[in-house]
């Protein structure tokens, strides 16, 4: 962020007081509107003034008010469930969805080359979400701002995920995991299960890493065996780094 603060124009301040509603925030809630206007600027619009550290900050928000939510909800799920919900919570097809449900998109100043940039489109509203929530959270250091609007969306989301047992996405979560650990990714080997073609589990995968087995899973396709041999790992590899919780 630069060191000189330029305030917006009475006419982008008018339009972001609007986004204010839109998020059904209270009109009382203290907001600095210049963070909120880099919030929603792109790099290729600005690159000197953008969101790319508010994102920082709001990455960091979204993660601890999704364990927030997670852990009040479903206080007796084993912590592997709990990472791999918060996995899908954080990403950034759902953050998206969440910038889509709020209109984002139409207050975020991106380059006429980024625009038609239609791939980039969920992206860059995923992170302008995660922007929003940082330049929101940085007006007044303070999760109590956030927590009676973000939590119950998260509430929601985290209850869509539980019923809809494809929504757990861990090979994400391993992948990030194993990212995060060890700076490589986890290698994957199907094969055909010889079952049979009769049978409901057709395939059965593997998952390695640095030539060792982390885990294995069978599933009617290849993605499907895939995540549960990912499952297997992820949650195996989680209780091992917390006990206490398994």
């Amino acid at each position: 962020m630069p060191a000189t603060v330029t305030l917006p124009d009475a006419r982008r301040q008018k339009q972001l007081a609007i986004l204010v509603q839109r998020l059904g925030l209270p009109a009382t809630l203290p907001v600095d509107y210049h963070l909120l206007d880099c919030a929603l600027i792109h790099s290729s619009f600005s690159p000197t003034e953008n969101y790319e550290q508010l994102e920082f900050v709001g990455d960091a928000v979204v993660r601890l008010l999704a364990s927030e939510v997670l852990l009040a909800t479903y206080p007796t799920a084993a912590v592997g469930e709990f990472a791999a919900i918060r996995s899908v919570l954080v990403s950034d097809r759902v953050l998206a969805d969440f910038g889509d449900h709020f209109g984002l998109d139409r207050y975020l100043l991106v380059s006429a080359a980024a625009a038609n940039d239609h791939q980039g489109w969920r992206s860059r509203l995923a992170d302008a979400f995660e922007a929003v929530l940082g330049a929101l959270y940085l007006s007044q250091p303070a999760m109590t701002q956030l927590r009676p609007w973000l939590s119950p969306l998260l509430r929601d989301k985290a209850a869509e995920i539980r019923r809809d047992p494809t929504l757990h996405n861990y090979k994400e979560a391993l992948q990030a995991w194993t990212q995060g650990q060890f700076k490589v990714l986890p290698e994957y080997r199907v094969r055909e299960s010889g079952a049979g073609y009769g049978s409901p589990e057709r395939f059965e995968a593997e998952v390695w890493l640095h030539q060792e087995l982390l885990g294995r899973g069978r599933g009617r396709s290849k993605k499907a065996a895939e995540q549960a041999a990912a499952k297997t790992a992820f949650v195996a590899r989680v209780q091992l780094d917390h006990p206490q919780d398994g």
